[in-house]
């Protein structure tokens, strides 16, 4: 088995956000399931990571606008941590690139089969 692996590097959203259209992992923050009844307990809490991406303006279904969001790939929406939603983004890291490749996050089409090849036959290290 080849080992292809790569580092991380986590972003504290309150800090620095990336920039709008970039796929990220996102440490997101939240309960489930989600309260709307102030009588009932609050629901388990989760932190957890989600690929997603960032974007500084996203209309929703619904009409509404938001601002510096993260969207996930059901469309759900989460805001920075620290401010006003159910579940908030703590931290982001952008995306590893595929393995085998140096800068390549995706390949599409013709190149796809030459990708797969390059990574399954890497070698340690490289």
């Amino acid at each position: 088995m080849t080992s292809l692996s790569t580092p991380v590097t986590w972003v504290d959203a309150r800090e620095a956000l990336p920039s709008s259209g970039t796929p990220v992992a996102a440490a997101i923050t939240g309960r489930y399931p989600a309260d709307s009844d102030a009588d009932a307990a609050p629901g388990e809490e989760f932190w957890l990571v989600r690929p997603m991406y960032f974007t500084s303006l996203h209309f929703g279904a619904d009409g509404a606008e938001r601002r510096d969001c993260f969207v996930d790939s059901d469309g759900v929406v989460r805001l920075p941590y620290g401010l006003d939603s159910a579940e908030t983004v703590t931290h982001w890291a952008e995306l590893p690139t595929l393995p085998g490749e140096m800068t390549t996050r995706a390949v599409l089409g013709e190149g796809v089969q030459a990708a797969l090849q390059r990574a399954w036959s890497a070698q340690p290290g490289s």
